[in-house]
């Protein structure tokens, strides 16, 4: 029976994947975004859809086992003592939530023992009422007595003073007395306030902190132990992150480096406050509400701006490396405002707000002065060269290549580990990927990675829109009329309109590189999937802002090409038009295979010029390092396979490293 059971569990996932990976591929057919299509089939075959998959799949354990709903008559259950349940009770005992501060309206005039705030906490029982000296008499069991107006304890070991003298002058102070240390000012000063701000936001009741409070303790819980396809999905945008990185080119960035930061300082800020702003119109708090959804439009994706700047022959156009070089620098922005936003939770941080980006810039800095000026030299000469060779000669990877990708992992966790204490792990990995862009051979470092994850990279990403982002929507709230308008006006104005303007000091080109920025993929939609998990975003504003990121996500591509299309043309650049620029996210810059991608990397094992590098300088002035190093002509390549392609592009998406 068990092994029945399991048998329909695995192939409902099977069903699943395979109906993820049908969806990309026939995105690619119809010439459209593949994250279209992966998120709605994740909607469509998820446990808010026909439930193919299993919530016990896509729910995180703490969320399936502790359950914050409040009852319909959870204030007559506080008010009379009775039971608030396992998880509320629980929530109760921890003390984050004290009674006496939602009763600065009735206390001490009259209403002492009304019994909604007059209470003790079970741990895990729920909710016990205090009985004051006036009231001692009515118990049967004879167990309280006049005594009781000094002290009762709770179960954490605070106490909570009696009301014997609750009509004197003082009373507020006496009384207050709870287990967190809000108590005495929240006297001197919660007469002019409704409501008390904890951790998690502002409540106006007791019953309110405690369902929120608990919420909060979920959300943590869940995102130190997610799901399994929120794990892989995240874990997936990590490696995508850290390739991103290995992009970055220092050499270009100094020649259009203050424009390109322009470019991307504007393409950060504008849909972060033109977000922010129409979120609040619609209804919503600015903190956390506005400044989430705003942080969750502000990223840009570099990869169909890549593909269709390569395939049109202009990638190294000033233009052209200035799209790169701002989507770059508009990546590590949005990195930073994405680690400042999650340091926003809860009580002002000082060190988590202010002192941890400006660390985390200083350490990025930092590593950025070791990408170009230490490991270049220190891993060829030091490492890699002491790497012994293997033993056979037909060896798909040499044992060079095998060390350098154990010290990518390695450095890729140092650095993650390091920014997680700062905010966010996915800016170390950028800056993890960033230390091996000036390696040489150049683009080696990229070809090793990306031979040895680019499958399990792909199918990560796959997850993380079919499952991750998917699972997350809620259905009901995103097919309705009003997060379709909303998100359609979030989507014009706030996702599309702020990246089109973001380069207006740009001379003609601006046109093409605002529609170059307006493109999102991965990291957009984890910000927003991270901020509705962290219940910064509530379900309707999260359908708003999927919304919006949709029409970017659709739209983009196919304006950039026509636009860009029509610059070259007029301005005689590039080697022609570029295609539909459309991809499976930027995990494309890893490589989807095209039909001929086998017998390229099949060239490309059984190319080796390491004799002829290891004591004959390279035009980039350096030895190719270990002796063991591969490296491909780019021309030898585009010659036998494709005359018509750039040398460059292929580097980035056919796997292959470009000496030129």
């Amino acid at each position: 029976m068990g092994g029945a059971s399991s048998y329909i569990a695995m192939l409902s996932i099977a069903g699943f994947l395979g109906a993820a990976w049908t969806a990309s591929k026939v995105s690619r057919l119809l010439g459209i975004s593949s994250i279209v299509l992966e998120i709605t089939v994740g909607v469509a075959l998820g446990p808010r859809g026909f439930g193919l998959v299993d919530p016990v799949y896509t729910v995180c354990e703490t969320k399936r086992v502790d359950d914050c709903t409040a009852p319909d008559d959870l204030e007559d259950h506080i008010a009379h003592g009775l039971s608030l349940g396992p998880t509320l009770g629980r929530i109760a005992g921890l003390g984050v939530c004290n009674p006496a501060d939602y009763s600065h309206g009735d206390h001490g005039h009259g209403s002492h023992g009304s019994g909604l705030f007059n209470m003790t906490v079970d741990y895990v029982g729920g909710a016990q009422p205090m009985e004051d000296a006036h009231a001692s008499d009515d118990h049967s069991d004879g167990e309280h007595s006049s005594e009781h107006a000094a002290e009762v304890p709770m179960d954490d070991g605070s106490h909570s003073a009696g009301h014997s003298d609750s009509h004197a002058s003082d009373s507020h102070a006496s009384d207050s007395h709870a287990s967190d240390s809000h108590a005495s000012d929240s006297h001197a000063s919660g007469h002019g306030s409704s409501h008390r701000r904890l951790s998690g936001g502002n409540y106006h009741s007791y019953s309110e902190c405690l369902v929120k409070e608990c919420e909060h303790e979920v959300s943590e819980s869940c995102g130190s132990f997610p799901d399994f396809f929120t794990l892989i999905g995240h874990a997936g945008v990590g490696l995508m992150i850290f390739e991103s990185g290995m992009h970055f080119d220092f050499e270009k960035a100094k020649i259009v480096g203050l424009p390109a930061c322009c470019v991307a300082v504007l393409g950060t800020i504008l849909p972060l406050i033109v977000g922010s702003a129409l979120t609040v119109l619609f209804g919503r708090p600015l903190m956390p509400d506005g400044i989430s959804a705003g942080t969750a439009l502000a990223p840009t994706s570099v990869g169909i701006a890549l593909r269709l700047l390569g395939e049109a022959g202009v990638l190294q156009e000033n233009f052209g490396q200035a799209i790169i070089t701002a989507a770059f620098v508009d990546d590590i922005l949005s990195l930073v405002l994405f680690n400042v936003l999650f340091s926003l939770g809860g009580e002002f941080d000082m060190f988590k707000t202010v002192y941890a980006p400006i660390i985390g810039v200083a350490f990025m800095l930092f590593a950025m002065w070791l990408a170009v000026n230490f490991w270049p030299k220190f891993l060829p000469q030091y490492i890699l060269a002491r790497v012994p060779k293997k033993k056979d000669a037909q060896a798909k990877i040499s044992a060079q290549d095998e060390a350098l990708f154990f010290f990518m992992f390695a450095l890729l966790f140092v650095y993650a580990t390091i920014t997680h204490f700062l905010g966010t792990h996915l800016w170390g990995c950028f800056i993890a990927g960033m230390s091996f862009a000036c390696l040489n051979p150049p683009h080696h470092a990229h070809h090793v990675w990306v031979k040895q994850t680019k499958r399990v990279t792909s199918w990560m990403i796959r997850i993380f829109f079919a499952g991750t982002v998917a699972f997350t929507i809620p259905l009901q709230q995103l097919m309705s009329i009003e997060a379709f308008w909303k998100g359609s006006i979030m989507g014009i104005f706030a996702c599309i309109g702020t990246k089109v303007v973001c380069a207006p000091f740009m001379g003609k080109a601006r046109w093409v590189i605002g529609w170059a920025m307006v493109g999102r993929a991965e990291f957009a939609y984890l910000i927003a999937q991270m901020a509705l998990s962290a219940g910064m975003l509530d379900a309707g504003t999260f359908s708003v802002v999927i919304w919006a990121l949709l029409y970017a996500t659709i739209f983009a591509p196919f304006i950039f090409r026509l636009l860009l299309n029509r610059y070259v043309a007029s301005e005689g650049l590039g080697d022609g038009a570029a295609g539909t620029g459309f991809s499976d996210s930027d995990s494309d810059i890893w490589g989807e295979e095209k039909e001929n991608s086998k017998k390229d990397e099949d060239d490309l094992e059984d190319i080796d010029v390491a004799g002829a590098l290891k004591n004959k300088p390279t035009e980039y002035g350096q030895s190719s390092p270990g002796g063991e190093m591969k490296a491909v002509d780019a021309r030898a390549v585009r010659n036998a396979d494709d005359k018509g392609k750039s040398g460059f592009l292929c580097c980035l998406f056919f796997k292959k490293v470009v000496v030129h």
